[in-house]
């Protein structure tokens, strides 16, 4: 059994959109983030945050993790490259991109923290968004021709967090492709818990 411990509109929502594209049975936990009310108690990520995951008894946390996990743990999903498959040199990279890249500079741009240049790990916010930029506008996914868990992870900050981006037609070419994905239609559906 999957369980996805989830706190709605966060950085946990594009993993019910994973489990959508899937298709296997999960369980979601809607827990709160760690802050100022605390831990959630039931929330097992080490540091109170989302997403965490439990799937045969195993944890599983952070981003790019929890997207290289499930693509090798459902390959007939088909959302990344098998090891020894062509492309998976390119999936892993940009997954780790994503990690120590895209999210850092997307932290610093948003909080107006800058650092002596070559100080930090990961490139300027400009760098990272003229690449992410030049895949799309070759396109039509991340990865190519082949839609991807890079593709969920790079589509949901270009969904939640768009006014940071500047406006590029690839970019809403992009968001129009994903848009029409029906497993991201079912995962917004349920990204709340009921009433």
């Amino acid at each position: 059994m999957i369980t996805l411990f989830h706190a709605p509109r966060s950085r946990s929502s594009r993993f019910v959109w994973l489990l959508e594209e899937i298709g296997e049975p999960y369980e979601i936990r809607y827990v709160t983030i760690a802050g100022r009310e605390g831990r959630h108690p039931d929330n097992p990520h080490p540091h109170g945050k989302v997403p965490a995951l439990i799937h045969d008894g195993a944890l599983v946390t952070e981003s790019a993790a929890i997207a290289l996990y499930l693509s090798d743990a459902f390959p007939a999903a088909r959302l990344g490259p098998q090891v020894g498959e062509t492309g998976r040199a390119d999936y892993v990279s940009w997954l780790a991109y994503y990690a120590g890249n895209i999210e850092p500079a997307m932290v610093a741009k948003a909080t107006d923290w800058s650092s002596p240049m070559g100080m930090t790990g990961w490139s300027s916010f400009e760098d990272m968004e003229a690449r992410i930029a030049e895949r799309l506008e070759a396109g039509p996914w991340m990865l190519g021709d082949r839609f991807s868990t890079v593709d969920i992870l790079v589509g949901s900050l270009l969904q939640w967090a768009a006014r940071m981006f500047p406006e590029r037609p690839a970019y809403e070419t992009f968001k129009a492709r994903f848009s029409e994905r029906p497993a991201l239609a079912r995962a917004q559906a349920k990204d709340s818990p009921p009433q």
